[in-house]
């Protein structure tokens, strides 16, 4: 059983910047593609960014953080990474990393279904001055 923990959220002014990380236990994240959602209050589940495993490299990112946000491996670490810059205060959420198998699903295509195997709790991030 594959289980995902976030880590990285707090308080940030905006304009600010965050690291959010993902690991995992029971397997190694160099198999997974995985993705970041979050929900902000009010809104529905949000694909923001997702990464192919470690022999795909793939990433896409949503409109909304495009330019502005970044996700990495660290396959040492068995981490992944979402690197959150220029934050406003729409980007206060809870977010949340989830994780697939390789597939033939693209990385645009997961951001876009919230069916995915395993999912972490959620670490909540909040913009604001």
């Amino acid at each position: 059983q594959v289980r995902l923990v976030e880590s990285g959220g707090g308080l940030v002014q905006p304009g600010g910047s965050l690291r959010l990380s993902c690991t995992a236990s029971g397997d190694t994240l160099d198999n997974f593609a995985v993705a970041w959602f979050r929900v902000a209050p009010g809104k529905q589940r949000e694909g923001v960014s997702c990464i192919g495993s470690k022999s795909d490299g793939s990433t896409y990112y949503a409109d909304s953080v495009k330019g502005r946000f970044t996700s990495s491996r660290d396959n040492t670490k068995n981490m992944v990474y979402l690197q959150m810059n220029s934050l406003e205060p729409e980007d206060t959420a809870v977010y949340y990393c989830a994780a697939d198998p390789p597939s033939t699903t693209t990385v645009q295509t997961m951001c876009r279904t919230l069916l995915h195997n395993y999912w972490g709790q959620g670490t909540q991030v909040t913009v604001s001055s």
